[in-house]
């Protein structure tokens, strides 16, 4: 009778065990680590505690780089649970590799113009580029790189066939990210400067707007995706969930971003 009562104590406790080890790991925090575009770090910011709130036990970690260093660190086998792309190109990439699953538009943005509040080449219109002395651009394979070349060959049908070659010839440095040729206009050390309308809106003292016309602007399409590795999938389906919901959308349209698209991918 002992010896049987024993198993069945050693029994219950054996069947006790796995349940309260499931319970201390359910209690743990579980981390999603999102890879993102520069021009994305303060609406992704302000938006983390939100879906932290909306799933307990949860943190949110961010890598903020350009697309195409978040792209290669990817495909490298750096873990990242999402990527959220400032343009399709290196979305695409990755998912040609399978890397990445189902990418989404979540946000639009649109390039303009920055000048430093004191405006040193007086610049009036975009129309003025040919006149700065320092004209600081993203390298051709950031994204804003390459939306600031198609704005310049679009600019040719208003402003003339040379356009382009003249604002290139005022090319003082590329940078490797947006919020590096933000920084290099902020603190003078370019007389204007091509980034996204977010990222300008995030230093109203240190910079001016100036806009691109319509007519020869881009419209920057944002996808994010769930990565096929990801270590914490269910916890990155939540998050891109989380930004294409009514509550998502409008943290990013605060921040001036054009609305995503919930419908289905590209």
């Amino acid at each position: 009778m002992i010896r049987r009562k024993f198993v069945l104590a050693a029994l219950v406790v054996a069947l006790m065990v796995p349940f309260f080890a499931l319970r201390a790991r359910g209690g743990d925090t579980q981390e999603v680590v999102v890879f993102a575009a520069a021009s994305l770090r303060e609406v992704f910011e302000a938006a983390a505690p939100i879906f932290e709130k909306r799933h307990p036990n949860s943190k949110v970690r961010f890598n903020f780089a350009g697309s195409q260093d978040l792209r290669v660190q990817i495909e490298h086998g750096a873990k990242a649970d999402v990527f959220a792309s400032a343009d399709w190109k290196h979305m695409k990439l990755l998912a040609s590799k399978d890397a990445v699953a189902e990418p989404v538009v979540f946000a639009r943005n649109w390039p303009v113009v920055v000048v430093p509040k004191n405006n040193p080449a007086k610049l009036r219109s975009f129309a003025d580029l040919p006149k700065v002395t320092h004209l600081v651009v993203g390298a051709v394979e950031v994204p804003i790189g390459a939306y600031t070349e198609a704005v310049l060959a679009a600019a040719e049908k208003l402003y003339g066939k040379d356009f382009a070659q003249r604002v290139l010839a005022r090319v003082h440095s590329r940078e490797l990210n947006v919020r590096q040729v933000l920084t290099k206009v902020a603190l003078g050390e370019g007389d204007a400067g091509i980034v996204y309308k977010t990222d300008a809106l995030t230093m109203p003292d240190k910079v001016e707007i100036i806009e691109i016309p319509p007519a020869i602007n881009v419209e920057a399409e944002y996808p994010l995706a769930v990565a096929k590795i990801a270590p914490h999938p269910d916890l990155a389906r939540a998050f891109v969930k989380f930004l294409l919901s009514k509550q998502g959308q409008q943290i990013l349209a605060d921040a001036g971003f054009g609305p995503g698209d919930a419908r289905g991918t590209k």
